[in-house]
């Protein structure tokens, strides 16, 4: 089996081809010696021995007549994979021959005698195919089951009838079959990321291969393809390696057995053997949930063609096929998403947007579609576009729903093309009982926990990135602490992070552990322990305060996707508390500057108090400044389904000439399709201008019209008034998750508390809006009186609860 992170051996080739051999050989002996004990007679015995006694003590002598009975295997010894400490399933069928007991008596003892376990029964065609109705188990193994002797069409007969069964009550029957699966899941865990796996039971593991083949059976889905074949024949060869070493016919992969079962398959160690069982345990489990899903559809309601057509966009209703877009170059059908008909495959930004939009949609990317993208689309330039970038962001920050998504871009190749280093984590193992994953998966899980923090931090998308990054290292030698900040700021710069963000994205990837280990080993309240804290993240002047509150997050991100064992309320207490007082520490540091004007932006407030400038996906608007003036030009761009990626509204300063005077710089970029035409997207902006323009009806209308899918769940949003910000403006700092017609809603709301906005800095960070407010009063002064700044802040959230939210209250 090849491996995305390299190739198996010669030595291990070789090893593995004896087993194979060693299988088929005594497949061929059993067989043989399965049938001279049918046809009676001296039979040879297994490996040679003669078998010459029945029950009763007598030999055989001549052949006996097998009219009317077959043997049958079924299990392992059906597909000729019986391991040495594997059980033989067998079944004698018959057309209710009278001596049928004294038949089975021939065949039974000698195997007893053997010492082979033995699974066996006696069944008519008519009592086979009603045990097959009623126990799964049973049916599974008919469903693969093998003549080795006797009466070719009574097996035919059978085998017909069995599989005709399964086939009418499929839509019962699957659905059975996946609730057995999910208990057993449930129970013995997920095969590649245990240490110590049931190669056989455990969820990837050659059961679900076994019963992938029983779906297909059934024609709703199609049979294992040949990357899941060989991840089936990697995981044999490790149970029949297994067997061998213990002389047991045990399927469980003990730590104690790792080395001698890796020397038995001609591996370098324990480590390889378990990167090798996480790689074909996790190309099972994402072809099992593929096959899962298609089963599920097929199992579900069927609903009638009036009802899809009912349901259907126009122009699709013909075919019944439902379309729904979910994100630019990306459409929902079928519970799947898929490109959209006109996605443009050179858009270096495409892959990562469309498994974005699935995952910000809860939906996983349809197989044929990560096929088309691994094979067709482009992929980002070093450095990233800023779209790919934020794509990435999103994609992480839909939080659990990201991980199918990552996986089925892992499982095409995608994610070691985008991210270089990704590779030498890929399928790593932690041998260590604390850690629940690979390293590989561990990452990606972080970036999961960090998404449901990302209100707690000012740079959510540095938050995401370092989670996924954090650990980078331990795929180089030496503390990976050190060798993954070095990982982290290539990786940085590759994506198109400027030099201060790779710089605090290398600081957080070097002091990850600083917080645990600092809040846990020393005394929190010992001035020098602060001190060890403020020290390290002078790494990054000028965002210290910033990299202590990414430190935090990343503290419980990182210990929630380790395991129970590494973390707790005890320790998520004491790093809470070292944060603050480390923040409280290194207060009085400089806020930020309130947004200025670009010399462009200048030049157009003094040339003309009242222009619109449309240039791809910047939109310049120069006007008196008045209030409602940001919202409702936000509102605008929303009419034209136009996300809003960054804002600026900033007033000439003092002695520039232009007094009163509001420029508005607005990034934004389709919510999916084409870009509206830009003298229509002006005019309308010109409308608004003049007051000629109603936009919160034209927004209604818009809302009315569309259908919304409810999405993922996602962190609560968060509204603060930021003290001593600014002397001449109350500075309100708004954190949410992104949606259409955000900026209209937040400023509506600052305008219905009695305030205009002074100046704003809108950034659209992934899925997450990190947008900062200017404001004063109708005496154009801060706010000072608390109840005010209260109601400011409770009218802000209100607004920004999803509308069905707002009517329940």
């Amino acid at each position: 089996m090849t491996l995305v992170h390299g190739t198996l051996g010669g030595e291990t080739h070789a090893a593995r081809a004896a087993l194979v051999a060693a299988r088929a050989a005594r497949a061929g002996e059993l067989d043989r010696w399965l049938s001279g004990l049918l046809l009676g007679g001296v039979s040879p015995g297994l490996r040679g021995r003669p078998v010459l006694t029945g029950p009763d003590g007598a030999g055989f002598t001549g052949h006996r007549p097998v009219d009317g009975v077959a043997l049958v295997a079924v299990g392992s010894h059906a597909r000729r994979e019986l391991t040495p400490g594997g059980d033989l399933d067998l079944v004698l069928l018959h057309r209710g021959r009278p001596d049928v007991a004294e038949v089975a008596d021939r065949v039974w003892y000698p195997i007893w005698d053997s010492g082979v376990r033995l699974d066996h029964s006696v069944r008519t065609v008519h009592e086979a195919r009603e045990v097959a109705r009623a126990d799964m188990k049973a049916a599974l193994g008919l469903l693969s089951a093998r003549r080795i002797a006797g009466e070719h069409s009574l097996v035919d007969e059978m085998r017909a009838a069995v599989l005709s069964d399964w086939r009418a009550d499929a839509r019962k029957r699957l659905a059975e079959l996946a609730e057995m699966c999910r208990k057993r899941w449930e129970s013995k865990g997920e095969l590649a990321f245990l240490l110590e796996p049931d190669l056989k039971e455990a969820h990837g593991g050659l059961r679900d291969v076994n019963v992938m083949q029983a779906v297909a059976a059934s024609w709703v889905a199609s049979a294992p393809d040949a990357r899941v074949r060989a991840a089936y024949d990697l995981l044999l060869d490790v149970r029949h390696a297994l067997h061998e070493v213990t002389g047991r016919g045990t399927d469980r992969l003990v730590l104690q057995e790792h080395e001698a079962v890796a020397q038995a398959l001609g591996m370098l160690d324990g480590n390889v053997l378990l990167r090798t069982l996480a790689e074909a345990a996790r190309t099972v489990t994402y072809a099992g949930d593929h096959l899962w899903r298609q089963v599920e559809r097929f199992c579900a309601p069927r609903r009638t063609s009036a009802m899809r057509v009912a349901r259907t966009p126009s122009g699709a209703g013909a075919r019944g096929i439902e379309r729904t877009p979910v994100g630019d170059g990306a459409v929902e059908q079928e519970g799947e998403v898929v490109l959209a008909r006109g996605a443009d495959l050179d858009d270096p930004a495409l892959t990562l947007r469309v498994a974005a939009a699935a995952a910000q949609a809860g939906l996983p990317l349809a197989l044929a579609t990560v096929g088309r993208l691994a094979e067709h689309a482009a992929l980002p330039p070093v450095p990233w576009p800023a779209e790919a970038r934020d794509a990435l962001v999103s994609l992480l920050g839909a939080g659990p729903a990201a991980i199918g998504v990552w996986e089925a871009l892992d499982q095409a190749g995608l994610i070691v093309r985008l991210l270089t280093d990704w590779e030498r984590v890929r399928n790593r193992p932690q041998r260590n009982p604390v850690h629940r994953f690979t390293v590989d998966r561990h990452l990606v899980e972080a970036a999961a926990n960090a998404a449901a923090l990302t209100r707690e931090v000012s740079r959510p998308d540095l938050l995401l990135v370092g989670s996924l990054l954090h650990d980078i290292g331990k795929g180089w030698p030496g503390d990976h602490s050190v060798s993954g900040a070095v990982v982290a700021r290539d990786l940085g710069a590759r994506m198109g992070f400027d030099d201060g963000d790779v710089t605090v994205l290398e600081a957080l990837v070097r002091h990850h552990l600083l917080l645990p280990d600092t809040a846990t080993r020393r005394d929190i309240a010992d001035p020098k322990t602060i001190e060890v804290v403020t020290s390290a993240v002078s790494d990054v002047p000028g965002r210290e305060r910033e990299l202590v509150e990414l430190l935090a997050a990343l503290a419980i991100a990182d210990g929630l996707a380790t395991g129970p064992g590494a973390w707790g309320n005890w320790k998520a207490g004491l790093i809470a508390e070292l944060a603050r007082r480390a923040s409280a520490a290194l207060a009085g540091g400089t806020p930020p500057p309130a947004p200025h004007l670009s010399p462009s932006a200048l030049a157009l407030a003094r040339h003309d108090g009242g222009s619109v400038r449309v240039l791809g996906s910047r939109v310049t608007i120069a006007a008196p400044n008045r209030p409602g003036l940001l919202w409702k030009a936000a509102g605008v761009l929303a009419m034209h389904r136009l996300a809003v990626r960054t804002a600026r509204l900033s007033s000439p300063a003092p002695g520039d000439g232009a007094l009163g005077t509001a420029v508005l710089e607005f990034t934004a970029v389709p919510e999916y399709g084409n870009p509206p035409d830009p003298a229509a997207l002006e005019a309308d902006l010109r409308r608004m201008l003049a007051d000629r323009l109603d936009v919160a009806a034209r927004l209604e209308r818009r809302a009315r019209s569309l259908r919304v899918r409810t999405g993922i769940p996602v962190p609560p949003p968060r509204v603060t008034i930021v003290d001593d910000a600014s002397s001449t403006a109350t500075v309100v700092e708004v954190r949410a998750h992104d949606r259409p017609g955000l900026l209209w809603r937040v400023g509506q709301a600052l305008g219905e508390c009695g305030l205009q906005v002074r100046a704003a800095q809108v950034d659209t960070l992934g899925s997450d809006a990190v947008d900062v407010f200017y404001v004063v009063d109708e005496s154009n002064r801060p706010l000072t009186e608390p109840a005010r700044l209260s109601h400011v802040r409770q009218h802000v959230l209100a607004a920004l609860q999803p509308p069905d939210t707002r009517q329940a209250g």
